[in-house]
């Protein structure tokens, strides 16, 4: 007996073009269906804003800028360092942190698919994961970083890292002039998740 697709419209069909309408479309259809339980998506998403995000790794770097022997620990081994400061978890293991110079700027990417440390600076942007930046990245970085604003002196070298299930990155920016008088909350709010990435500087005060 053919099936009569007059009376179930596909559910796909009915969502609108605006991503944030079609992801409040697909929770309500879920919702409805009793497959998801909004709390928990509350929840969910109230973990990766407040409790696992780029606040976090803004903490690493604000105390490396203030503490020397701290920026030492956390160069040489930032595994331990993070997971002693309560940052540590699925997609954050095995980090490595690169620092920024005035003769070294650092970039990171994942050519093969969004490799990325949630537990430091939360859910990946969606540039991040798109096949544009994942290409020019590593064949281009001057001017992917020109497309994100930045422009570095030429004798300053880029370099590019791959990160993997195996090793992630996060990148410590420099610390900008005149924030020499902030405190760690106030130079935690200099930095962004992108100056993490390697795709900004830090902000200046």
């Amino acid at each position: 007996m053919p099936h009569d697709h007059s009376d179930h419209a596909h559910p796909h069909s009915l969502l609108p073009s605006d991503p944030a309408l079609r992801v409040k479309a697909l929770e309500t259809i879920l919702t409805q269906k009793g497959l998801i339980d909004p709390a928990a998506l509350d929840e969910i998403i109230d973990t990766y804003e407040n409790q696992i995000g780029p606040h976090n790794g803004a903490h690493v770097v604000a105390r490396a800028w203030t503490d020397p022997d701290f920026k030492a620990a956390l160069l040489a081994d930032a595994d331990a360092v993070v997971s002693e400061m309560g940052y540590y978890g699925r997609q954050g293991e095995h980090m490595v942190v690169v620092e920024n110079t005035a003769q070294v700027h650092n970039m990171v990417v994942c050519t093969l698919c969004s490799c990325y440390p949630w537990p430091l600076l939360g859910i990946p942007p969606g540039w991040y994961k798109s096949d544009a930046y994942r290409a020019r990245a590593v064949r281009e970085p001057r001017k992917v970083l020109a497309d994100f604003g930045v422009t570095l002196p030429e004798d300053t070298a880029v370099r590019v890292w791959d990160s993997t299930a195996e090793v992630r990155y996060l990148v410590l920016p420099m610390r900008p002039e005149g924030a020499e008088g902030l405190d760690e909350a106030g130079l935690m709010d200099l930095v962004s998740r992108d100056a993490m990435i390697g795709c900004a500087l830090a902000g200046t005060p």
